[in-house]
């Protein structure tokens, strides 16, 4: 672990230190910087990717006390540095009683909680402190990290006292272990093949890559039969490794959250709560928690559908979750498997019939608070 470790700074030093010499000597073509930069990424991410593997014996599992079982409609994870306010917005928002202390590591394994809100049953994951280099080993960071890559929201907790430098260092830790935050997926098509060579192709003429380098990449790898086409002029290196090891890469929404906000100045506070994914708040004088579930609703796209048996009225003691985007069949997957097998029609009524109630098939796309009904043949 430790030579992995020390081989990732070297490779880092080196890189900045050919960036220091391009730009002091005008006449380095800047393709030799590139090149430079593209097989400094290429061995980042091998190296980054062998610190996720278990060691010898380690077993699947992600440490005692890391390993909670996903449950309810969606996940949150709580992500920050120590003492920043995670266990204290956990027993805010949930019946969970997570230890609450003024000195740094009290939480030491993954503590779950569950958060009712809006007819889901949302859980909560409260992660131990990353430290700087959790991404290395240290702190038990690669459990920790493991954890947060599992749920559908990362809810990263700063304290708005400390430096904005705080966030940044939080995102070079999750980066490097390959979680995109806030990001989509690199608009790439990545075929590989058995024989034929490699077929490249760009949609429009690339800003930040040509072919040769995406050749380079792709030799790399040892993918030397495949398709590729990209559609977005602005990819880099970094999205075309990310394509390429795409089950090892999560694209996660991240929420930050600054507590403690009634430690600072009203302009600062201003300030910061204009900035995009962001919300402010302060446990200790119960501001901003509300605003900040409803902004977790908001992020995790979920939705209430409420059923209708026929010559019934509505039940809406009861809803079935699912995802922004859903259909009638994703409907009838909540509520039995075998409902497909005997569907003739829905009725459905809501913000997506056209008008009321309006008969639908499977592909029917729904909407949040609509009323179904499924006719059976």
């Amino acid at each position: 672990m430790v030579n992995i470790t020390e081989k990732i700074k070297e490779i880092e030093d080196e890189m900045r230190r050919t960036q220091s010499i391009s730009a002091l000597f005008l006449n380095v073509p800047p393709y030799t910087d590139s090149i430079s930069r593209e097989q400094g990424h290429r061995k980042l991410a091998r190296l980054r990717a062998q610190l996720l593997e278990p060691g010898p014996g380690a077993g699947g599992g992600g440490g005692t006390g890391f390993d909670v079982s996903k449950s309810g409609d969606a996940r949150i994870a709580l992500v920050g540095f120590p003492s920043v306010g995670k266990s204290t917005f956990l027993s805010k928002i949930t019946k969970t009683k997570s230890e609450v202390a003024a000195y740094a590591f009290t939480t030491l394994t993954a503590i779950p909680g569950v958060l009712e809100y809006g007819g889901a049953e949302i859980q909560i994951l409260d992660l131990p402190g990353i430290i700087e280099g959790a991404a290395e080993g240290k702190g038990r960071g690669r459990q920790v990290i493991s954890a947060a890559k599992t749920s559908d929201l990362i809810l990263m907790v700063l304290d708005a006292t400390k430096k904005a430098e705080q966030r940044r260092l939080l995102e070079q830790e999750l980066e490097a272990v390959g979680i995109r935050l806030n990001r989509e997926p690199p608009n790439i098509y990545l075929k590989i093949k058995k024989a034929g060579g490699m077929k490249i192709t760009f949609q429009s003429p690339p800003k930040k890559i040509d072919e040769k380098m995406v050749f380079n990449i792709l030799r790399d790898y040892k993918i030397l039969n495949c398709e590729v086409l990209v559609r977005d002029e602005n990819v880099t290196v970094d999205d075309f490794i990310d394509t390429i090891m795409a089950p090892h890469r999560k694209y996660i929404k991240c929420l930050y959250v600054y507590n403690k906000i009634d430690s600072v100045s009203l302009d600062f506070l201003d300030n910061l709560a204009r900035e995009p994914h962001t919300e402010v708040m302060s446990c200790e004088l119960d501001l901003g928690i509300q605003d900040v579930v409803e902004r977790c609703w908001q992020e995790l796209a979920l939705m209430r559908i409420y059923t209708k048996r026929k010559g019934h009225d509505p039940d809406f003691s009861e809803a079935l979750i699912v995802r922004q985007g859903s259909t009638i069949e994703d409907v009838c997957d909540q509520v039995h498997r075998t409902l497909k097998e005997t569907f003739k029609y829905a009725l459905v009524w809501g913000a997506s019939a056209r008008h009321v109630p309006q008969r639908v098939g499977l592909g029917h796309v729904v909407a949040d608070e609509d009323v179904v009904s499924i006719v059976a043949k």
